[in-house]
């Protein structure tokens, strides 16, 4: 295994991408040949994390403008938009999505010609993936500011290099701190109905070498009343102004038993996640997914046939339960909407 791991890669006019429906058990490649190849990926999870979403949907849009590089300009811009909308419905919640199609979907010009507009998608998108990357980075020594040493951190879903292209951003904050020497330990919950945390945070913990240990979500609430977690690191998906943030179902209800118990509560995403067109958490979409995520585990069913399953992907903490909001331009505190504003 390589280091860092890096979920995504263009090479060849093809997007590999690591098969995240395959790990742990295996350790394999997806490749995307079109952008109908990159809309599933993005729909099926293949590829996930809100921020390795956006850097492959950049990608898909360079896959159609290869496909309608021979067509008249007109025709090829008709044909690029279609893509960019098929893309951008893949999945509803992650605002990096939106974003990077519309950042794409800015260099379809007219009086140009499809090859050049080409060059230019391939160029936007390199830029997106290598922005992701030092974005993460600089998350990554902000957050390490506020992790104490010796200090034991409550993970939630995967924030790390799989759901970006290559460090993280609540798992990069960990692998910050640990690099920068740290005693610090890591409590994975396994973050069902997907099993994230089972099978790809604890997988990245273990390739890093990262002290920490696997818990069923169940018993954080445990942990959190006997003192045994000094912080909690997520992500998010979509922020609204005020600072209210929607990331993986189940992170409300750690942020409320946070608050009890008063654990630092952060989230650690980039400004892109910042959605600034919604001022609060209601407005945002949730995605709701198919029920067999929760009757069946790898394929394996748990519970009876016939039985009805409400299956939202995300919940939305709100403000007040948040401590600070990590980013690549600093740490957000309180008030979040006046500073949220601020960085608009």
């Amino acid at each position: 295994m390589k280091h860092p791991i890096r979920s995504l890669e263009f090479k060849n006019n093809k997007l590999y991408l690591i098969d995240q429906r395959a790990l742990p058990q295996k350790f394999e490649d997806f490749i995307c040949e079109n952008f109908r190849d990159v809309e599933f990926a993005i729909a099926d999870m293949v590829v996930r994390g809100a921020p390795a979403i956006g850097v492959a949907a950049a990608y898909g849009v360079v896959l159609a403008a290869l496909e309608f590089n021979e067509l008249p300009i007109k025709q090829f811009l008709s044909q690029m938009q279609k893509a960019c909308d098929i893309i951008n419905r893949s999945r509803p919640t992650a605002v990096n999505l939106m974003w990077a199609i519309k950042r794409m979907k800015t260099l379809l010009i007219e009086n140009s010609t499809p090859a050049d507009i080409l060059h230019y998608l391939k160029v936007e998108a390199d830029k997106i993936a290598d922005e992701d990357v030092k974005t993460n980075k600089k998350m990554g020594q902000f957050g390490n500011s506020l992790v104490p040493q010796k200090a034991t951190i409550l993970t939630h879903c995967n924030t790390g290099a799989l759901a970006t292209v290559e460090y993280g951003t609540a798992l990069g904050v960990v692998r910050a701190a640990f690099e920068a020497g740290k005693e610090i330990f890591v409590y994975a919950d396994e973050t069902r109905p997907r099993l994230q945390g089972a099978r790809l945070t604890a997988w990245e913990l273990v390739q890093e070498g990262i002290p920490a240990k696997l818990i069923a979500d169940n018993v954080a609430a445990t942990l959190l009343r006997d003192g045994k977690i000094d912080l909690i690191l997520v992500g998010a998906d979509r922020i609204a102004t005020n600072g209210d943030s929607a990331n993986k179902i189940g992170t409300f209800m750690l942020s409320v038993i946070a608050k009890v118990y008063n654990v630092p509560f952060y989230i650690v995403a980039p400004t892109t996640t910042i959605d600034f067109d919604i001022e609060i958490g209601t407005e945002i979409e949730i995605e709701e997914r198919s029920s067999k995520e929760v009757t069946h585990i790898r394929g394996a069913q748990v519970a009876p046939e016939n039985i009805e399953v409400f299956n939202p992907a995300f919940d939305v903490t709100p403000n007040e339960n948040i401590t600070a909001i990590i980013t690549e331009k600093g740490i957000i505190n309180k008030p979040f909407k006046d500073n949220i504003l601020k960085l608009k």
